[in-house]
């Protein structure tokens, strides 16, 4: 296996662990990364990666955003 595979795998990984948590979750996590905070579901990531994975959760966030509600139809 690539080690660029094995980069995306790993953000894919982090990316799913956090999603699960629930979108009020998610934007509690979005929060402390941008503080700057080191999660459990972010320790094995570089700062580049942490960086990566913040900017897709933000972008998954937008369409909550949008309704205004955590409930997506």
């Amino acid at each position: 296996m690539s080690e660029d595979k094995l980069i995306h795998d790993c953000l894919e990984n982090s990316l799913e662990n956090i999603c699960q948590q629930g979108c009020r979750q998610v934007s509690q996590i979005i929060l402390q990364m941008e503080q700057g905070e080191t999660l459990p579901e972010t320790t094995l990531l570089s700062a580049a990666q942490r960086q990566l994975l913040l900017l897709e959760l933000k972008a998954i966030m937008a369409v909550y955003e949008k309704t205004g509600s955590c409930d997506v139809d």
